[in-house]
């Protein structure tokens, strides 16, 4: 498995962070990745750690048998794009809490299956991150299948964090004639 370093950011803050990668979370733009990132990066800050952001792509050769496609992305530019997600995840988390900024990242780019990609770059972690994305009619309740795997597979304990549940439109209150009695 050929993985892809691309971009890495690291503050020094006078030794408090560790050089080790002790916290791994999967990020894949979803908001549940999102909401996954950000709960890795608090926690990072509270163990005094660094954060191993993992962006899993399929191979180009996928692609070509799935879909029947022709004109097949370069490597480079599921790499890239893979590296953009998760800087741009990055960024988001930055600008919601500056103080996520500190936290020593990595962004690294993994082809093949999500929950092989994490669990492999896991291996040496004290905890891997993942968004719940269950899916069917107990959404709620059901863990999608990466989760599931990370869960019953990582040599590491495993988080599932759900996104922060979008707030409810507030009431339309409908224009109401007034009370007039009839006589």
């Amino acid at each position: 498995m050929e993985v892809s370093k691309v971009f890495e950011t690291a503050v020094e803050s006078e030794g408090v962070m560790e050089e080790r990668f002790g916290i791994v979370v999967g990020v894949d733009g979803s908001p549940e990745s999102h909401a996954a990132l950000h709960f890795a990066l608090k926690d990072a800050v509270r163990r005094r750690t660094a954060v191993r952001v993992v962006s899993a792509y399929v191979p180009p050769e996928y692609w070509a048998v799935s879909y029947g496609l022709t004109a097949l992305p370069t490597l480079e530019d599921l790499v890239q794009d893979s590296a953009e997600v998760g800087q741009e995840a990055i960024g988001a988390a930055v600008a919601a809490d500056p103080e996520l900024g500190a936290v020593p990242t990595e962004v690294i780019a993994v082809p093949g299956p999500a929950a092989k990609a994490l669990i492999e770059q896991a291996k040496d972690a004290d905890l891997l991150v993942v968004g719940h994305r269950g899916r069917g009619g107990f959404k709620s309740a059901v863990l999608g299948s990466v989760g599931l795997h990370c869960v019953l597979h990582a040599m590491c304990p495993v988080t599932i964090v759900r996104p922060e549940p979008a707030a409810a439109p507030a009431p339309v209150e409908e224009a109401r004639p007034a009370f007039v009695p009839i006589y």
